[in-house]
């Protein structure tokens, strides 16, 4: 029998959005983005899966800035590299997947909770039609 999915979020693809990161767990680049631009696999309520050119270290501390084009302001948020995956496709040397950090305003490592009510609002818009809610 086929292993079913875990995932508890829908996830979607945001149309020429990229990212930039900083890892914070080294403090010698902790104020640096060490990649701009990066394309954007795949984004849900919980985490998003990017290419990159360099390959952090997995149960990396992460701050990602997401640029969608029409949106004024880029997206701030904080998580931890769970996934790294090797992509042989031009100019990026992997797939890494980041999650979230939890939502809530109680201390500084999380992410605030309008951006997640920002996720739903562009999941609404760009979520496959078919797609519903994990069970």
């Amino acid at each position: 029998m086929p292993e079913r999915e875990r995932r508890k979020c829908i996830r979607f693809e945001l149309p020429r959005a990229t990212l930039s990161y900083k890892l914070k767990n080294d403090p010698s680049l902790q104020d640096l983005y060490l990649e701009e631009f990066c394309p954007i696999s795949e984004i849900s309520r919980g985490g998003i899966c990017f290419l990159s050119k360099i390959i952090p270290k997995l149960d990396s501390y992460i701050e990602l800035k997401i640029t969608i084009p029409g949106e004024p302001v880029p997206l701030s948020l904080k998580g931890i590299v769970q996934r790294i995956g090797m992509y042989s496709g031009m100019n990026y040397s992997g797939q890494i997947g980041v999650q979230f950090n939890p939502f809530g305003d109680e201390n500084p490592e999380q992410n605030y909770p309008d951006i997640l009510a920002k996720i739903i609002a562009l999941e609404e818009k760009f979520a496959p039609p078919k797609a519903k809610e994990p069970e």
